[in-house]
């Protein structure tokens, strides 16, 4: 997931992290054409660094190289997002499974913290105050990340953080709040954890990313 660069980060690191955002973020559109000459203006890094980074997030899933032609970003579609819902699904149902067996207070602490945050931001979402819709999905992701993360696996954290970030695209895109019922879900998917009730939690994730789906594709003109 999006993180904040470090002080002392390269201005390949820097320009990497913030293509990086912009596409997960929507300022870089599906389908756009990536100019080098043009990125290097943007992003302050030479030719050779961004071609290099290019090929990084092409790897990612998401930039598309197109042989001779250059790069583009990766375009979207219904089936490429129920791909990717499905997996969020299975890498985070798992989580989620091992991190309320395993969790302690110290993991408590950190889901209640993230979902304060959230609930708070989703409660301004609600009075029409969307200015800050990435601040709001960020929470949206601590959220999620304190849920599993004493799952007690490093590679399930970091492999369920680039395929929610894949996901994260898709809303941003159509910029999706589906409102009260989210926010519910999201205190339900607290009250089952400090409760560690593993089907409840189960059956509201399930509920929660399908039902966005669907929003999703209900409001956008995916193919």
């Amino acid at each position: 997931m999006l993180t904040i660069a470090p002080p002392d980060a390269s201005v390949g690191e820097l320009a990497y992290r913030r293509i990086r955002a912009d596409i997960i973020f929507g300022r870089l559109a599906p389908g756009q054409k990536l100019k080098l000459e043009v990125l290097r203006e943007g992003y302050g890094a030479s030719v050779s660094t961004l071609r290099e980074l290019l090929n990084r997030l092409a790897s990612e899933g998401l930039i598309a190289a197109e042989g001779q032609k250059g790069f583009m970003v990766s375009p979207v579609s219904a089936t490429n997002l129920r791909e990717i819902a499905a997996m969020r699904l299975l890498l985070e149902g798992h989580a989620l499974a091992q991190s309320f067996e395993a969790g302690d207070m110290e993991w408590e602490g950190r889901v209640v913290a993230a979902h304060h945050k959230l609930a708070q931001m989703e409660r301004r979402m609600l009075e029409q105050d969307r200015a800050d819709a990435e601040l709001w999905k960020r929470y949206d992701w601590e959220f999620h990340h304190a849920l599993i993360s004493a799952c007690g696996s490093q590679v399930l954290l970091e492999t369920h953080a680039a395929i929610y970030d894949k996901y994260l695209r898709y809303q941003m895109v159509a910029v999706i709040f589906r409102g009260q019922i989210a926010a519910e879900e999201h205190q339900i998917l607290l009250d089952s954890a400090l409760k560690r009730d593993q089907e409840r939690a189960a059956a509201v994730l399930g509920t929660h990313v399908n039902a966005c789906v669907e929003h999703t594709l209900g409001l956008s003109k995916l193919g």
